[in-house]
């Protein structure tokens, strides 16, 4: 398996980008401003979107990359995610108000857009990828993903806070490469990460405490104009795991 990094970012500015991987050439973790960074064709592969939750950095794209390239397809595109996103994305995106509802169009029968609800603690084999949704602990219902080719495992964990139920099913995972995890905030912003439900480098520490793998680790999610601050207090406070922070289109291979 490869993981392509799209976007990485808590906002937009220049080169930066909110949270999108393409898996292989044909499954995006996440759909945020990212995916703009594909050619048509490459959209065109798309063929599965596994969302983490329902806010628009994560979601910003699925909206026009549907409709550039939903008639193009064989077959419609599907979003999987969990019942409460889907939910989300039926009633405040896909509405006929703010956009199409493109699991009607150009029929119901033949859609451009279909929904696949997944559980948490769920696992899909595509082909012998496996991907299976992790607890999250964010201001909606959120999960992250392991994903398990056989030979390695990369796990991210969306947009969460203090998450014990992640490192439970993180500590079990005998094959592991890989640890992306979010960090939105510096340390300053304690109160605003804890309100929003988000890590800071300080919560971070805190986390990767319970966290008995030895890495490497990934920091995504920094928000704009702190990208240096947050990465130096991370080093302050993840002890020996030393974590990188997550660049555009680097690519993980497990």
């Amino acid at each position: 398996m490869k993981l392509r990094i799209l976007g990485c970012s808590g906002g937009i500015g220049g080169a930066l980008h909110t949270t999108s991987f393409l898996l292989d050439e044909d499954i995006l973790i996440d759909a945020g401003t990212g995916v703009g960074n594909l050619s048509l064709e490459e959209m065109c592969r798309i063929d599965r979107i596994f969302l983490t939750h329902s806010h628009l950095d994560h979601i910003a794209s699925i909206a026009l990359l549907v409709d550039s390239v939903g008639y193009l397809k064989k077959a419609p595109i599907t979003v999987y995610a969990i019942e409460e996103t889907i939910d989300a994305l039926k009633r405040h995106i896909f509405n006929s108000v703010i956009w199409p509802d493109f699991t009607t169009i150009p029929s119901a029968e033949s859609p451009y857009l279909r929904y696949e609800t997944i559980r948490l603690g769920e696992t899909l084999d595509l082909g012998g990828r496996r991907i299976t949704t992790l607890p999250a602990n964010h201001t909606v219902p959120a999960v992250g993903y392991w994903l398990d080719s056989g030979k390695g495992s990369l796990v991210f964990s969306g947009d969460t806070t203090t998450n014990d139920a992640l490192w439970e099913q993180v500590n079990r995972i005998d094959n592991l490469k890989y640890l992306i995890i979010e960090t939105a905030f510096s340390n300053s912003e304690y109160e605003i990460a804890v309100l929003s439900k988000h890590l800071c480098p300080s919560l971070l520490g805190e986390e990767l405490a319970k966290f008995r793998g030895k890495g490497p680790v990934y920091i995504t999610h920094l928000k704009p104009g702190e990208l240096g601050l947050i990465m130096a207090e991370v080093a302050q406070y993840a002890g020996q795991l030393k974590p990188e922070m997550l660049l555009n289109d680097q690519v993980f291979e497990f």
